[in-house]
């Protein structure tokens, strides 16, 4: 019996926006695609099992990466009783297996239709959000990948010639209508949003990625990674909250994004620390409403404009030609007052340098001129 469902509005609303919502993104670079699936891919296995009514459920992630561990936790998250079946980890397995070649010469031999090969020996995760590529001729990190192995964007060079403009309107941090200026088109269903940046994005370059990362397992990995209208989304989101959200708790929100990010990579989604960041993050996007222009040129996602109902900017008061609500003579208190410690500071060090990777020379007292 094979279930073969839809689930591609689910994991946009329920997977895709929420992380983008809380500006997730994994050691600076990756927008989490194949990470923020697992979840979800777990989460009807479980109910799929209910209904069948068994407690076994079992996966094809290999011994050596995320995905193991990420199908894995959101099983006994899900359902702490459940037998997982693991083939990846079974000794008898891996003696007819050793790796992606075996399996390869196996699908040969008995015709079974694959996308790999052994000259294209490489590893491929496909979904609505992104297509990442890895293992095989991949995993020397100083090989430049054939064009041929991407699959969701052109390379830069061949994008247009003209640019996109774009206008991505968002209501609590949530993106409710893209218009494309350019073509007159205009998108406010949440999936065809999406699919629509994908496509934007893809006839544009925008959104490779090549990495090496940090895998949980404690194994660094070179990943190859293609996100095209995440990354657009990324960019509007993040550019939005500039002039929509308060300093200070985009300060705070900005120090657990990189928890987040972890948490989401590592497989923790339907943990308790991620209940709590998903709760901080639903009320940090309050009033996080407005429109961002963005120009989407040959690889390059470039924020041309932005503006919001409840804007936090005020043009008037951060003028540097027109006086009023501001008072510069302040700032005299303001920068003494914080420049206290500073100044205690330089006395600690002329007393003694803590610091060995500052020359001595360096410590001498100077005059500011302005």
């Amino acid at each position: 019996k094979v279930y073969i469902e839809d689930l591609k509005e689910e994991f946009v609303m329920e997977y895709i926006y929420p992380a983008l919502r809380g500006n997730a993104i994994y050691e600076g670079r990756y927008l989490l695609g194949t990470a923020l699936a697992r979840p979800l891919i777990a989460k009807r296995h479980i109910e799929i099992a209910a209904i069948e009514g068994t407690n076994k459920v079992s996966h094809g992630s290999t011994g050596k990466g995320n995905d193991q561990v990420r199908f894995e936790f959101a099983f006994y998250a899900l359902n702490p009783g459940v037998e997982i079946i693991s083939p990846w980890k079974d000794p008898e397995f891996l003696a007819e297996f050793k790796g992606r070649s075996d399996m390869i010469a196996y699908a040969k031999k008995y015709g079974i239709p694959v996308k790999a090969s052994i000259e294209k020996s490489y590893s491929e995760d496909d979904n609505l959000m992104h297509i990442s590529h890895e293992a095989g001729i991949l995993e020397d990190p100083e090989f430049r990948p054939y064009e041929d192995i991407f699959s969701k964007t052109v390379h830069p060079k061949f994008a247009p010639d003209e640019e996109t403009i774009l206008e991505i309107e968002f209501k609590d941090g949530f993106p409710i209508r893209v218009a494309n200026q350019t073509e007159s088109v205009e998108k406010t269903d949440s999936l065809e949003l999406f699919m629509y940046l994908n496509e934007i994005g893809s006839k544009n370059g925008v959104g490779r990625v090549d990495m090496v990362e940090n895998r949980f397992v404690g194994i660094k990995s070179r990943g190859i990674y293609e996100s095209p209208g995440a990354t657009i989304l990324w960019a509007a989101h993040r550019d939005l909250e500039g002039i929509a959200m308060d300093k200070e708790v985009m300060h705070i929100r900005d120090m657990l994004t990189p928890k987040f990010s972890e948490l989401i990579y590592n497989g923790f989604w339907f943990s308790p620390e991620m209940d709590f960041l998903m709760n901080a993050f639903e009320k940090s996007q309050e009033k996080i409403d407005g429109t961002v222009y963005l120009s989407i040129y040959k690889g390059n996602v470039n924020i041309i404009g932005r503006k919001s109902p409840i804007s936090l900017y005020d043009q008037e008061l951060s003028s540097m030609d027109v006086e009023g609500g501001y008072n510069a003579v302040d700032c005299k208190g303001f920068i003494k007052i914080n420049a206290i410690r500073l100044k205690a500071h330089h006395i600690v060090l002329k007393n003694k340098m803590p610091y060995k990777w500052r020359k001595k020379e360096e410590s001498h007292e100077a005059v500011a001129e302005d």
